[in-house]
């Protein structure tokens, strides 16, 4: 078996990245990050209003007392994941904002 060598050079990856700089994905800005974070924080309201009106809507039995805890389960652990992902833009805004004040004090 012969080894295989590419026939892409360096100077070919180069160009096709400079031709096709749509593909590569962009830092978003602080203010898109936060935008992001609101639509997160949203949707965490709205499942926790959605959740409330099926639990009152449910009949008082058995059966509706075990569906509305199971609902009211699956609300609080997708609003979890929410909370931890909106931390996490949050954070990530915050160290975007911090190196570009250092990239501003850096070119003064």
């Amino acid at each position: 078996m012969a080894s295989e060598k590419s026939s892409s050079t360096p100077t070919q990856a180069y160009e096709f990245i400079q031709q096709h700089t749509h593909l590569i994905m962009q830092t978003p800005s602080t203010i898109q990050i936060r935008t992001a974070i609101e639509v997160l924080k949203k949707y965490g309201e709205h499942l926790n209003h959605h959740a409330s009106n099926l639990a009152v809507e449910l009949a008082e039995s058995p059966q509706a007392i075990h569906d509305a805890g199971r609902i009211t389960a699956g609300t609080i652990e997708q609003t979890t994941r929410i909370e931890t992902v909106a931390a996490q833009l949050e954070q990530w805004r915050d160290e975007l904002m911090q190196q570009r004040r250092q990239c501003v004090c850096n070119h003064i």
